[in-house]
């Protein structure tokens, strides 16, 4: 032996995998440091071969990044004696192995070689045990790396093997994990001990991972693809489908230009199904949303414009960019500490310096969105109402005022101040003028229709009926209205239109 360090790798547990290279390495060496003693080929070792164990480690550190990292120190101080050091590894030591990883990091700094005698890895018998093929489009995972993310890197569309996934702590993480992409019921095949004589494969529910009681360090996990293609290169195929020289001669005709009003109508027909309070309609509606900020996307792709993974690369930059309190460590009480910090990085992101803290706002907003987030951004800085009271003396100051203009130009002026303190006042009460605006459209538009059929079912024309009847039948619609599935909002106009 030399100064340096052998990786051995053990195999999946079958004392019978143990590879003809793995066997002789081990055979002359007078000692070997394995990772964990935990595993079923270690009795089956050459019998004169001194063994030695990290296992103590686990037992002395908070997490298992701390335990590889010292596992990982400790190696290459070994390896740096003048004998060298043999350490062996489940498996084969590149398939799952964090110490392993950070033993080829550490290495270069030492000067010390690092040579691998390959071991069969768990791999080969899970995939045995599944039928499965690794070349049709299998991703391979590693338990806690899953359980450690809010959504999972996964592509749904192609199935998924999770190993290392060795207790229940684990196993919820990884199911919360999941959960955010495939349905509770999602069908799961737990494989157990790949490999050995008690192998095991059985099939649950992603609900029910967490709920077993006998996974260990040789529990693995597939996760089957969905029975639909649901991922977003799936969709986006579809859409370079329709566009193709032998696709849809709409689709093909379509430009940024084109699709921009259909853009614009679907945007508002999700505003529609989130009025409505309606889960499926918003997941349709979202649905046809996303067709047309995918089509933009598609249709930059083929000018050579820009491409998805550009618009996702942006915005997941910008937003971790822009939220230092989550993943930087800049410290926000409150939300609005949050929305300060956000205007300061927004201008120090801008190239021109003097550019005012209102630029960037679309024109084509609605002018009560517009008003409502000119009013934000100046808040940002400190330029606004100390509270509620004074925004209202100033809604009726406008009105009086409006009731003194005398000339069609002045009135148009002082309806326009009043409306922009209209928007004022429902910002400081926690109102979305835009949206109550709407919902109030849509009850008053729903009240009529009621006293147009009212009127038809009669046998009179809505001309016929005096102002009198007609509230009679606003106010009969009122009545009979079920209950709202949105509450009603506060500052919501109610009452006769003409009220």
């Amino acid at each position: 032996m030399s100064p340096g360090i052998t990786i051995v790798g053990l195999g999946p547990g079958d004392e019978a995998t143990l590879t003809l290279s793995a066997w002789e390495t081990l055979s002359q060496a007078g000692e070997v440091y394995l990772r964990t003693e935990r595993h079923p080929t270690v009795p089956h070792l050459p019998q004169q071969l001194r063994v030695h164990t990290f296992d103590s480690i686990y037992e002395q550190c908070d997490s298992f990044g701390q335990v590889y990292e010292e596992i990982a120190d400790r190696v290459i101080d070994l390896g740096a004696r003048p004998e060298g050091v043999v350490y062996a590894v489940p498996g084969h030591p590149l398939v799952g192995e964090t110490s392993v990883q950070r033993i080829l990091e550490l290495a270069p700094q030492r000067e010390l070689e690092v040579r691998f005698v390959s071991g069969v890895s768990f791999l080969e018998p899970a995939l045995e045990a599944l039928g499965l093929d690794a070349m049709d489009g299998l991703q391979i995972a590693d338990g806690t790396a899953i359980g450690q993310q809010h959504h999972p890197w996964l592509n749904p569309d192609v199935p998924s093997l999770i190993a290392q996934v060795y207790n229940r702590t684990i196993a919820s993480d990884v199911k919360l994990t999941l959960m955010n992409q495939y349905h509770d019921d999602h069908p799961l095949v737990l494989i157990q001990a790949a490999g050995t004589p008690r192998q095991s494969v059985r099939h649950i529910r992603l609900y029910e991972l967490d709920w077993q009681t006998d996974l260990d360090h040789l529990t693995s996990l597939l996760v089957p693809a969905t029975s639909q293609q649901t991922s977003v290169s799936a969709f986006q195929n579809v859409l370079a489908r329709l566009r193709a020289p032998n696709g849809c001669p709409w689709d093909r005709e379509q430009t940024h230009q084109s699709l921009q009003s259909n853009l614009l109508e679907e945007a508002y027909e999700v505003l529609e199904a989130i009025d409505a309070n309606s889960p499926p309609e918003l997941c349709e509606e979202l649905g046809d949303l996303l067709l047309q900020i995918m089509l933009h996307a598609q249709i930059a792709t083929e000018e050579g414009s820009f491409k998805t993974i550009d618009v996702l690369e942006a915005i997941i930059a910008k937003m971790r960019r822009r939220h230092p309190h989550v993943f930087g460590d800049v410290q926000a009480s409150d939300t609005q500490e949050v929305l300060r910090s956000w205007e300061q990085i927004k201008r120090a992101e801008r190239d021109d310096p003097a550019k005012s803290l209102l630029d960037g706002l679309p024109a084509g907003l609605p002018a009560l969105s517009q008003a409502f987030a000119l009013q934000h951004r100046a808040n940002h800085v400190g330029f606004d109402w100390e509270s509620p009271e004074p925004v209202l003396a100033k809604v009726a100051e406008e009105l009086d005022e409006l009731r003194d203009a005398n000339d069609p130009e002045t009135r148009a002026r002082e309806f326009g101040d009043l409306l922009f303190s209209l928007v004022n006042a429902a910002r400081w009460l926690d109102i979305d003028p835009e949206t109550v605006l709407r919902r109030t459209n849509q009850r008053f538009a729903s009240r009529f229709r009621y006293i147009e059929h009212a009127a038809a079912a009669s046998g009179r024309a809505l001309e016929e009926m005096s102002l009198v009847e007609m509230d009679a039948l606003w106010e009969q619609a009122k009545a009979e209205e079920a209950t709202p599935t949105q509450p009603e909002t506060p500052g919501a106009k109610e009452g006769t239109p003409h009220a």
